[in-house]
């Protein structure tokens, strides 16, 4: 399991992330706040907000995911 913050800045962004997520064949959660949402959903991820701190959950490791993630991760 990896944990990592990311802030996504516009819808785009938001974009990005849910496509990378949705090529995992694992479980990728976002939590914001009392609020955890699947990554893999777009609408999920656009109703929690964008430019807003989320705590991200992978339940296992793939390079690929990791490198397009790492351009939206913040400190915790």
């Amino acid at each position: 399991m990896k944990k990592f913050n990311i802030m996504l800045n516009t819808v785009e962004d938001a974009e990005e992330f849910v496509n990378a997520a949705a090529k995992c064949d694992f479980e990728i959660d976002l939590y914001g706040g009392s609020v955890a949402l699947d990554a893999k959903s777009l609408l999920g991820v656009l109703t929690m907000g964008i430019k807003r701190d989320l705590e991200v959950v992978a339940q296992k490791n793939d390079p690929a995911f990791f490198q397009t993630a790492k351009k939206f991760v913040v400190a915790a």
